[in-house]
């Protein structure tokens, strides 16, 4: 019997943070850096870190549904960056590193906006600045951009931003992540 596949696609920040968390998850197939969300066509990386072609750096998630929900896939990404910045992720700033949920799908839709508004309510803090909307096209990302945490785990950025936030889901969310 063939597993039925589904696709997230989001946006927190850096998108090699992000690609290094959700490989890093049970039931998650495939993970793919690039640029969505915005009006510039074929957008490259020098492009969209201009701020000027409306993309977000984004990751594109194949997961199998009866091993991660994605409602638990929600959790992770609400977990693992500040979704009441605006336009701005620890030091990465721009629209481009904006907190962003491109559903593909009604259900997704109305999941990701449940979710944000339980957050909203259960917080007497900032508001969530997640944007919600239907992904039109996917943009993926040049090839050196794809697993980068795991083809440079040296490299001082890996170490000092990507290493602590991976650190972090896997402490809370143990139970979702892969072995090493």
């Amino acid at each position: 019997m063939e597993t039925i596949h589904q696709t997230a696609v989001f946006g927190a920040g850096c998108f090699w943070c992000t690609e290094a968390i959700y490989e890093s998850l049970h039931g998650v197939i495939k993970v793919r850096p690039g640029y969505a969300g915005g009006h510039a066509l074929n957008p490259t990386y020098e492009e969209v870190s201009t701020g000027n072609t409306g993309h977000a750096e984004v990751i594109k998630i194949d997961f199998d549904p009866s091993i991660i929900s994605f409602e638990d896939l929600l959790t992770v990404f609400f977990a693992s960056h500040d979704p009441t910045s605006v336009n701005r992720q620890g030091n990465d700033i721009g629209t481009q590193y904006r907190s962003i949920i491109l559903v593909t799908s009604d259900q997704q839709k109305h999941l990701a906006l449940d979710f944000i508004k339980k957050l909203n309510e259960d917080s007497n803090e900032k508001k969530v600045a997640t944007e919600v909307i239907s992904l039109k096209k996917f943009f993926e990302a040049e090839k050196y951009h794809h697993h980068y945490f795991k083809s440079h785990p040296n490299q001082a950025y890996c170490q000092l931003v990507i290493n602590p936030k991976l650190e972090k889901i896997r402490h809370r969310f143990n139970e979702l992540m892969k072995s090493f």
